[in-house]
């Protein structure tokens, strides 16, 4: 088998070769009890002022606030009270001087008061068999009143599209009264992991046999994203019956991970495989470490990616590669992994030919973000995964780093970025900057 040429492109130029062909996965309509974490395709409005009338905050009496204008402790003044509100109540009096209504939270505003004092301020009697109340406090206008979009405005933006659905929004959808609500469809992410060697998670350990953890971890990961799974296992290493399992296995997904199979060995079938079925290669090589060998082509509307079968490499593939195509589908905002900044706890002496992602550990003290490499960092080490919470980004061309240098670091938890790939702590010129700093 002739060996493919490959030409290793920088991080971001590889990046953005995949973003220029990104496309949306469309539209569907759910019910608001199918929403969580799904990815809005529509705009939220308020469709009503919240609140949508004057109401009380409190537990109290609705009152006139002029009726107070002389209450003191020496000069306590009485109110008849006439009907009782809760909420969902609406008074059938208007009160007027000398008139109060017992009012409970959340219920509206009588007609003609234009205050509500607090039930515990207030003293209660019977007299003349009526009910009474007893203030020896003035209460100023619009005191203790929750005022008609005082929280939200009808017609105010809440929320824009491409905003994962969060149990507070699903609070918003509620309250305006969404109850089928327009998100992005989930595609289908197809994991083939390819190998003779790979046994299922269930079976025993043979001679030469090492349990498959790429799908599981890839399946995780892509979860996690917001798609939805489809799991395979090649056992063949076999040309002919790879092949036919790629093509059944594009007939159902919208993207294909393979995992292993992307190198140059008698057993490294995918380029060939892209070649016939007539793939467009985006990059067959990538400036970084581990996975260089990443591979990504596109097929008749369909993804390729052939992620390393080591599994350090395969996790960091899925982040950097897989990532921005899923979320980008779903217009999501920042689709990819955030950046921050730390200090490296500990000294990092490899060199750095290309871009090397570490897994780390980010954490923080006192003066700020600090992290720490996590365990045994080769890519076919599983152990360094166990509490890794993100990637130091070491630039290309760096001879290794010192402690107490500033390091860029990715993380795929939470809120991601834009565009993380211009931080300046990924340059090779401002990494040299700040190593010196340190000497």
């Amino acid at each position: 088998m002739a060996v493919t040429k490959r030409t290793p492109l920088p991080v971001a130029e590889a990046v953005n070769k995949i973003l220029n062909h990104t496309r949306l996965w469309g539209i569907e309509k759910i019910s608001i009890n199918e929403c969580d974490n799904r990815i809005l395709a529509e705009d939220l409005t308020a469709t009503h002022d919240v609140p949508p009338f004057n109401r009380s905050p409190y537990d109290g009496f609705a009152i006139r606030s002029e009726d107070t204008k002389h209450a003191s402790l020496d000069h306590p003044i009485t109110l008849n009270v006439v009907e009782t509100i809760g909420a969902g109540q609406v008074a059938e009096h208007e009160v007027k001087s000398g008139m109060a209504v017992r009012i409970m939270t959340g219920a509206k505003i009588p007609e003609g008061a234009d205050a509500v004092i607090m039930l515990e301020l207030v003293k209660e009697r019977v007299a003349d068999n009526k009910n009474q109340i007893i203030i020896k406090r003035s209460v100023k206008k619009d005191e203790n009143i929750s005022f008609q979009g005082e929280d939200t405005q009808e017609g105010t933006l809440l929320v824009k599209a491409g905003t994962k659905i969060t149990p507070g929004i699903v609070a918003i959808l509620a309250t305006f009264g969404y109850h089928r609500i327009s998100v992005y469809k989930q595609p289908v992410v197809g994991i083939l992991s390819t190998g003779t060697e790979l046994l299922d998670v269930n079976e025993e350990l043979q001679p030469g046999k090492i349990r498959n953890s790429n799908a599981y971890m890839c399946a995780a990961q892509v979860r996690a994203m917001g798609a939805k799974i489809k799991l395979y296992q090649h056992r063949e290493d076999n040309f002919d019956s790879l092949y036919k399992n790629i093509k059944e296995a594009l007939q159902e997904t919208d993207v294909l991970i393979t995992t292993g199979g992307v190198s140059v060995g008698d057993y490294d079938f995918l380029p060939e495989i892209y070649k016939k079925l007539g793939a467009e290669v985006l990059f067959n090589k990538v400036a970084m470490r581990p996975g260089s060998v990443t591979t990504v082509a596109v097929y008749e509307d369909k993804w390729l990616f052939g992620l390393s079968g080591n599994p350090s490499a395969c996790f960091v593939g899925a982040e950097l590669f897989v990532r921005p195509v899923i979320l980008k589908g779903m217009s999501v905002l920042k689709p990819h992994c955030k950046v921050t900044k730390a200090l490296l706890s500990k000294d990092f002496p490899k060199p750095n030919p290309f871009t090397r992602f570490v897994r780390a550990i980010l954490s923080e003290d006192i003066d700020g973000n600090v992290v720490t490499p996590a365990g045994l960092d080769k890519s076919s080490s599983v152990s360094s995964l166990i509490e890794a919470n993100c990637l130091i980004v070491l630039p290309g061309g760096t001879r290794g780093w010192e402690t107490g240098s500033e390091v860029g670091v990715i993380t795929w938890h939470g809120e991601g970025s834009e565009w993380p790939w211009d931080h300046p702590l990924f340059s090779k010129s401002s990494a040299i900057k700040t190593v010196e700093k340190q000497r």
